[in-house]
This record gives structure tokens, C-alpha cells and sequence, in this order.
């Protein structure tokens, strides 16, 4: 082979390599955003579910439990924790901690799970927020107190840019 056409062929390898790494990084990320399921009105910081709430969670993991999820994260509150614990249990998986409003925290999830799909669970204002910021919008706005049966589902190649929503209820 000459060096002419050597030389071609690495260039031409190397802007393949170049075009894999973009396709890559262009992976679609699924979000599940919940907020918690019902809770006890015991005046509490950190109430348990109600039965009602116990009841959602399990729904929560029958519709899921046949998802390729690759993490579940949850904010360190009893009503968080105990509304994807099923799911994390059919799924054998650990409940990762994050910590609400951390725009830091969003950057993380999205660079470690690029590509696939993660359920986080938190509460009436953070889902929301987090929704936005996944966005770069102000699309919604805190949930009704009362409020416990939305599953927001965003998409996002990165944080910010161009994503898609769909909502469910459960």
C-alpha cells in the first residue's frame, strides 16, 4: 500500500472514531420523574406512606418492572425511599442518594447514565425543577399538594437542550 493512501486511511479511521465518540455523547437519556406517593399527615418532617401511598408505590413497580432501568435515586426522606423500594426490589437494585436542587447533582445523573434510562423520585417542587432544568425552560410549575399520581418522563440528549416530555399517571 503507498504512504498516500496509508495516510488516508488513518484520517479516514480517526473521523470515524471522531463520529462514533459524537453519536455517543447524542445518546438519548431517559428520565422517570415521580413525585413521592401519598404520605401520613402526622405533622412530621419525614413522614412514612399511607397505605394508599404503600399501595401507589407498588403500582409504581408493577409498571416499571420490566424497564431496562439502569438507576433508581431517590432524596433522603422516608416517602421517597419507600415509594421506589419495590421497584428497586424487583429490579435488585440500590436506591442511589441525591441531594434536591443541586443543579450539580442533574449534570451528574445525565453524564453517568447517558444513554439509558433512571427513575428519581422526590417531592411537589424538586420534580418539577428538575423537569426545567433538564429542559432549559420553566415549563412546570410545583405540584398541587395533593397531587401524587403524575410521572413526568423526560428526554434529553444533554441538559438543557432540546428535550421532550411525556406525562402519565399511575
Amino acid at each position: 500500500m503507498s504512504m498516500t493512501k496509508s495516510f488516508l486511511l488513518s484520517i479516514i479511521f480517526v473521523m470515524l472514531l471522531v463520529c462514533e465518540g459524537a453519536a455517543q455523547e447524542r445518546q438519548l437519556t431517559t428520565f422517570i420523574l415521580i413525585r413521592h406517593a401519598e404520605k401520613v399527615a402526622d405533622g412530621s418532617k419525614d413522614p412514612e406512606l399511607t397505605e394508599q401511598g404503600q399501595a401507589r408505590a407498588q403500582r409504581l413497580a408493577n409498571m416499571l418492572k420490566r424497564q431496562p432501568i439502569a438507576a433508581i435515586y431517590s432524596t433522603n426522606f422516608k416517602r421517597t425511599i419507600n415509594t421506589v423500594k419495590p421497584l428497586a426490589d424487583k429490579l435488585g437494585q440500590s436506591i442511589l442518594p441525591y441531594e434536591a436542587f443541586k443543579d450539580e447533582e442533574i449534570v451528574k445523573m445525565v453524564n453517568q447514565h447517558k444513554g439509558k434510562t433512571i427513575v428519581v423520585v422526590g417531592h411537589s417542587n424538586n420534580i418539577p425543577w428538575i423537569a426545567n432544568t433538564l429542559l432549559g425552560t420553566k415549563e412546570f410549575g410545583d405540584y398541587d399538594e395533593g397531587y401524587y399520581e403524575n410521572v413526568l418522563i423526560v428526554n434529553v440528549i444533554e441538559k438543557g437542550v432540546n428535550g421532550s416530555t411525556i406525562q402519565l399517571s399511575y
